[in-house]
């Protein structure tokens, strides 16, 4: 497959590929926004290395995808509600989001995907890892494929984030994940099927994964 507009560089068998040849502080229109979004689907998960956005930028770009699904639980960006800020200091050392998750799975109708970008990182560690349930799905048997076909894996928010009856969040979380639940009580579940096919191609991924 060929792009006119960006440069695309495969990182990895499965999933993953660096864009370049693009300035995301004007966000591509056209024939460019197409192809990355032709890459995103084809590869799973873009990289754009060396981008300075400010957050109105950050804001436009995520836009030329569709609406913004605004994070419930994470504190946001001063100024920015639609921007929501991870950050984790030396001395804190709990990790938030450490099992293989999908973003907003528990939502009936989830997001396209997640925009991360990364304003400070450490010189060692603190790797984020990305895994195809496109070559998930493709490595099933047959027969587990059958049994699959019809079944739905049903994704309930996070308890540790909902809100307990005295309007706290259900359990005590420490600064690195300045956490907030601003919806009072349980959301209806997300059910999707675990075949899912991939918006942007006719591939299908495992949607379901332990922490459901």
């Amino acid at each position: 497959m060929t792009y006119d507009h960006i440069r695309v560089t495969p990182l990895a068998t499965a999933v993953g590929a660096e864009i370049s040849g693009v300035d995301l502080a004007t966000p591509p229109g056209g024939p460019g926004l197409a192809e990355i979004r032709r890459a995103l689907g084809e590869y799973g998960v873009v990289f754009f290395r060396d981008q300075h956005l400010t957050p109105e930028q950050h804001i436009a770009f995520a836009r030329s995808f569709g609406g913004i699904d605004v994070n419930r639980f994470f504190a946001t960006v001063p100024g920015y509600p639609m921007i929501a800020e991870v950050r984790k200091e030396p001395e804190q050392q709990r990790n938030i989001g450490n099992g293989w998750h999908t973003d907003h799975s528990y939502d009936e109708a989830p997001a396209l995907g997640s925009m991360l970008y990364a304003r400070e990182v450490p010189k060692t560690g603190g790797d984020t890892l990305f895994a195809s349930m496109y070559a998930a799905y493709d490595a099933l048997s047959d027969g587990l494929k059958s049994t699959l076909e019809g079944a739905k894996g049903i994704a309930f928010e996070p308890p540790r984030l909902r809100r307990r009856g005295d309007g706290k969040a259900g359990r005590p979380r420490g600064p690195h994940s300045q956490c907030r639940a601003r919806d009072p009580g349980r959301r209806a579940p997300g059910r999707h099927p675990p075949p899912r096919h991939r918006p942007q191609g006719a591939l299908r991924q495992s949607g379901v994964y332990r922490a459901l």
